[in-house]
C-alpha cells in the first residue's frame, strides 16, 4: 500500500490538532489556579488594632495590639509589626510582652515574637517584678507558657541571669533555664 500525500495530510492534521489540544489543556490548567495559592500577598491589613479577650467573669484576660497586622490567605498566616500582648489572668502575675515584629498561629492561640523582645512580669505576694530580654519568644496563651531557644537575659531586683534557652510557666511560676546559665546575685550580709 502506497501512502500518498492526500492520505497522509489528514493524519498529520489530526496529530497536530491532538498535540495542540493537549498543549492548550495544560496551559489552561496552570492558569486556572487561584493567584492566592501562587503568591504570598496579604488579603487584608489592619493599622493600630487592639484585640481584648475577656474571662467568664467579664474581666480582660488578655490584650493584643500592634501597629500593623497583615493576613496572608495562601498559608493563613498573620504577621504583626510592633506587637504588644498583656496577659492578666486571675491568680497569675501580669505578663506584658512586646517586640519589633511577630506572627500568630492559624487559630491565634500561639504567638511568636522576634527582635528586641521584652517580657515584664509583675511581682506577686512580695516577689519583685522581673524583666526578660531576648531575640525570640514563643507564647502559648492558654497554658500561660513562654519559651525561647535563644539567649535570654533575666533581671530582677538584686539579681540577673543569662542563659541559652528557657521555659517559663506563669501559672506555676516555674522557670527552667537550659544551657550556658550564668548569674549575678547581690548578697547583703548582716
Amino acid at each position: 500500500m502506497k501512502l500518498s500525500s492526500t492520505r497522509l495530510f489528514p493524519l498529520l492534521l489530526m496529530l497536530t490538532l491532538a498535540l495542540l489540544s493537549f498543549w492548550l489543556e495544560r496551559l489552561v490548567r496552570v492558569e486556572s489556579q487561584p493567584q492566592a495559592q501562587r503568591r504570598h500577598d496579604p488579603d487584608y491589613a489592619i493599622e493600630r488594632f487592639t484585640l481584648v479577650d475577656y474571662s467568664r467573669e467579664g474581666m480582660p484576660a488578655s490584650t493584643l495590639s500592634a501597629a500593623k497586622m497583615l493576613h496572608f490567605p495562601d498559608d493563613d498566616s498573620t504577621e504583626m509589626l510592633a506587637p504588644r500582648a498583656v496577659q492578666t489572668k486571675p491568680g497569675e502575675p501580669r505578663l506584658s510582652l512586646s517586640a519589633d515584629r511577630g506572627t500568630l498561629s492559624q487559630d491565634g492561640s500561639e504567638m511568636f515574637l522576634y527582635d528586641n523582645v521584652l517580657m515584664l512580669r509583675d511581682g506577686l505576694a512580695g516577689e519583685p517584678p522581673s524583666r526578660l530580654r531576648t531575640s525570640f519568644l514563643h507564647l502559648i496563651s492558654a497554658r500561660s507558657l513562654v519559651r525561647s531557644d535563644r539567649e535570654v537575659q533575666i533581671t530582677e531586683q538584686g539579681r540577673s541571669l543569662v542563659a541559652r534557652g528557657m521555659e517559663y510557666d506563669n501559672q506555676t511560676g516555674q522557670l527552667t533555664l537550659y544551657a550556658q546559665v550564668r548569674g549575678t546575685f547581690d548578697l547583703k550580709l548582716k
